[in-house]
């Protein structure tokens, strides 16, 4: 009993001297060990930047003029005077219409004013003889303005007679159908030999002037509202009238055109609206009810804010946030307004300006509040804003 009592002490010794170590060593660790570090992100500065917000829209072309060719005189056929599909000029002779009727009703008139001239001229001498008679009582008053009333009416059957001839002349002059305008002619609908009547509901042929060439395109209510709204809220000016042409077979028409005009009223039952542009078309390649889609420059802005895309998320109400350091290099949250996609980033029209520093690289690794490493990553994003930006949008 003696002996065991050393060894118990010695024993309760040693514990004693390793918690002590133990304790000691929590202790360095508290007060002079090292401090994990700030976590590293990526940044980029927003720098406002040239923006020409572009609409993509669907459209068919049209004729610049049509005109359907119709007869206004009666008659046989007597010959046709163009090729079909070929480029007549306004005033060229299409058609002959047989004529010899035409020419008989334009003597026959000729033939009745000179009647009608001869009636005058024997009016005009008893009007004057028996106005002279009248002065010295030779004739009564009565039969003075009778003669003075025939020569009246010789002179107003000269003057009926000339309409008559004119328009004989006229009907004459119809025998011979003409291209009312310029442009290309379809295919006639009656041959030579054929009996046609003046206006009548069936056109000869049609011509089309495609030299310039229309383009009519129609774009949703909904989406020119949003357009204004936009150019309304971030100091946008309203695009040139320039257009740009991609044709069905997916290449881009040569020449550019310019909007003509957009309608005043919206389609009830497309809830569109439509737009008209002007295109040349000297080598004919646009015919009339082609498919194009057409690019036109509906706004433009020397200070758009253009945020990328992987710097932008959404919360559970679907708002577009974004994480930005403050002066501090702290994080902070920032709920934005997201236009539109251009390309791999995003129309900021609020929540982000000039000067901002937008976390765009381990986003996933911090939170609100968090003191942060910032790393500037924005030095390819500066670049690419020297080049002013478009953006497309389908319709």
């Amino acid at each position: 009993m003696q002996r065991s009592a050393p060894k118990s002490l010695t024993r309760f010794a040693l514990l004693l001297a390793a918690m002590s170590m133990a304790l000691a060593g929590c202790g360095k660790d508290q007060a002079g060990g090292p401090q994990r570090p700030a976590t590293e992100v990526g940044f980029i500065t927003v720098q406002p930047q040239p923006l020409v917000l572009q609409s993509e829209l669907a459209g068919r072309t049209t004729p610049y003029l049509v005109s359907d060719v119709r007869p206004q005189v009666s008659g046989i056929i007597k010959s046709r005077r163009f090729e079909e599909g070929s480029q007549v000029k306004a005033g060229q002779v299409l058609y002959e219409i047989d004529p010899a009727p035409y020419e008989a009703a334009a003597a026959e008139a000729k033939a009745a004013l000179a009647n009608a001239k001869a009636a005058v001229d024997a009016a005009r001498l008893k009007d004057q003889r028996y106005s002279e008679l009248l002065a010295i009582e030779g004739v009564s008053q009565q039969e003075a303005d009778d003669a003075k009333m025939a020569h009246a009416q010789a002179v107003a059957q000269v003057a009926q007679m000339q309409a008559t001839l004119a328009s004989a002349q006229i009907n004459l002059d119809y025998t011979k159908v003409r291209a009312p305008i310029s442009g290309r002619i379809g295919k006639s609908s009656v041959t030579p030999g054929a009996l046609v009547t003046a206006n009548q509901e069936t056109a000869l042929s049609t011509i089309r002037t495609l030299d310039p060439i229309y383009v009519d395109m129609t774009q949703s209510s909904a989406e020119l509202l949003k357009l204004r709204r936009l150019i309304g809220e971030t100091g946008m000016k309203s695009g040139r009238a320039k257009v740009n042409l991609k044709l069905e077979d997916g290449s881009t028409y040569s020449h550019s055109g310019s909007m003509k005009f957009a309608e005043v009223a919206v389609d009830e039952s497309t809830g569109s609206v439509t737009l008209r542009a002007e295109f040349p078309n000297p080598e004919g390649v646009l015919l009339p009810g082609m498919y194009v889609r057409a690019v036109l420059d509906q706004a433009v802005s020397t200070t758009a804010i253009l945020a990328p895309q992987q710097g932008v998320t959404r919360d559970v109400k679907g708002n577009a946030t974004a994480l930005v350091l403050t002066a501090d290099n702290k994080v902070e949250q920032r709920t934005l307004v997201a236009e539109r996609a251009i390309g791999d980033r995003w129309l900021i029209s609020n929540g982000l300006a000039e000067g901002d520093r937008l976390i765009v690289e381990g986003t996933n690794k911090v939170r609100v509040g968090d003191t942060v490493n910032p790393v500037d990553v924005g030095s390819g994003t500066k670049a690419a804003a020297a080049e002013p930006a478009s953006a497309a949008s389908g319709g």
